[in-house]
């Protein structure tokens, strides 16, 4: 008995690689594309009603920081501490999210493994 392959798989196996190989090229170049993007916005978040206010670049890195004087105690420095922290931390979090978001989108979903080294 014979084995019979389905139509449409068989014959262009090295078309069919090429035009991958083309796909995630394309998908590696958009993803560069994707991060270099991200690494230019900027992210802002608060904490304590708008107390402190943090701005982050896409690479994590803190470009700006807002105290308002009604929140420096210097009896509780501890409060403010954790109002920065908390600030700092919301901020890399919208970052993380939208560059998640974003590679997610152009990868659709996909698992990329070593890829997902590029942000």
């Amino acid at each position: 008995m014979k084995a019979r392959i389905p139509k449409g798989y068989g014959g262009g196996g090295g078309q069919n690689l090429q035009q991958l190989a083309r796909q995630a090229q394309k998908m590696q170049e958009q993803m560069e594309a994707a991060t270099e993007e991200l690494n230019a916005k900027e992210y802002t978040a608060s904490a304590g009603g708008g107390m402190v206010t943090v701005t982050i670049s896409g690479e994590l890195e803190i470009k700006k920081m807002e105290i308002s004087p009604d929140v420096v105690d210097p009896e509780d420095i501890e409060m403010l501490q954790d109002l920065v922290t908390a600030a700092v931390n919301e901020a890399i979090r919208n970052a993380n999210a939208d560059k998640e978001e974003t590679m997610n989108a152009i990868s659709g979903g996909m698992n990329l493994g070593g890829m997902g080294g590029l942000f």
